[in-house]
């Protein structure tokens, strides 16, 4: 049996309390005790997740703007400026989502980028990284030697300027999706996977232990991969494998923001893919369904409508909503509140909502 891989903050996790689990073959926190707790303190107050399992590769090149115009879906010549960050799907020749990342430029010569990647599809991701940047001549730079904290929730950015009060010029300046580089390799960014306010900061593998432990000093509660996933599932956030993989189209899978197709003239992998099934038209989209009574959504449950079949692909018990969620996906000319959803061989009723469920901690629908 090969040996979990573990992150930099793994003795600070033992320290704390943590239940550790085998995820995507790293050992990470599921929880500290309480995963309904860590929901709750991310949605009215601060905690801070491990995501250290996620890929940091740093690209360089004088064609690196070209490479990634032709590597992803969505369009960097968007990316204004150094910091500036952009979220896309990666994908195959056939249209699928091989993963979803994001780009910063982090140089004014547009040479220069860093993409995050997610941990689980770390060895697919690479092998296409390489594929496609071998007509472009770029360099790519896995940094194995940098951990990874999300610090989220209304009084995150307080309590992380608590630690470092050196970082508030550059914190208060960042807006969504965007990140600054404050130097010795640590990097900030007004990102998440939340549906709150919050930063991600990549840091020295050597400093994260001292980082965090500083942070949970400061008030910030440290939260395992449960909370992460119901408070993903809330906001209405895609989970890969999940809720898209490379057998399904960003257009199927709530995505089709996140292609560009602008330029006729740019030709990115899984474009002409892409083309032809816009053409052909789309089958499904992506709903969110809210379940009133008792029970609890799951990943795979038959969705019944009145334009045909569908499918969840996430589900979950909402703690904020105190009711069961699901994401699914249905026939696309289907525009009707309600469905039915096959739990246990019954037919039970469900609402049929638009992500998200969850923003900010205020409930998004009546």
């Amino acid at each position: 049996m090969t040996a979990l891989k573990t992150t930099p903050f793994h003795q600070a996790h033992q320290d704390a309390g943590a239940k550790l689990v085998d995820f995507a073959g790293w050992e990470l926190p599921i929880h500290y005790g309480s995963q309904i707790a860590e929901h709750e303190v991310v949605r009215t107050d601060a905690g801070m997740f491990d995501v250290s399992h996620m890929l940091v590769t740093d690209v360089a090149g004088a064609n690196a703007k070209a490479f990634f115009r032709k590597l992803i879906a969505n369009d960097v010549a968007k990316l204004a400026f150094v910091g500036k960050a952009l979220y896309s799907a990666l994908l195959n020749d056939n249209g699928g989502v091989i993963d979803d990342l994001i780009v910063y430029r982090t140089n004014e010569a547009e040479t220069q980028y860093r993409i995050v990647s997610n941990g689980a599809t770390r060895e697919k991701d690479t092998a296409q990284f390489h594929k496609v940047g071998q007509e472009f001549g770029v360099a790519f730079n896995p940094r194995y030697d940098l951990g990874m904290l999300a610090v989220q929730g209304p009084k995150a950015i307080e309590k992380l300027l608590t630690v470092k009060p050196e970082w508030a010029d550059v914190v208060h300046n960042l807006k969504p999706f965007q990140g600054a580089d404050l130097g010795n390799d640590w990097f900030v960014a007004r990102t998440g996977y939340t549906g709150e306010d919050g930063v991600e900061v990549i840091l020295p593998g050597t400093e994260a232990v001292a980082f965090f432990k500083a942070l949970q000093a400061a008030g910030v509660q440290p939260c395992g991969l449960g909370a992460r996933d119901t408070l993903r599932m809330e906001a209405g956030m895609n989970l890969y494998g999940n809720d898209m993989d490379d057998n399904t189209s960003p257009l199927e899978a709530g995505m089709g923001w996140t292609v560009d197709l602008k330029d006729e003239s740019r030709d990115f992998v899984g474009k002409a893919a892409l083309l032809a099934l816009k053409e052909k038209g789309v089958a499904v989209k992506q709903v969110g369904l809210l379940l009133d009574k008792g029970g609890i959504l799951r990943a795979h449950m038959e969705v019944l409508t009145d334009k045909g079949q569908g499918e969840t692909t996430s589900g979950v018990f909402s703690p904020s909503l105190k009711q069961s969620i699901a994401i699914a996906r249905v026939p696309k000319d289907f525009d009707g509140d309600t469905a039915k959803v096959l739990m246990r061989g019954k037919e039970v009723d469900v609402r049929v909502l638009k992500l998200p469920f969850v923003r900010n901690g205020q409930k998004q629908f009546d």
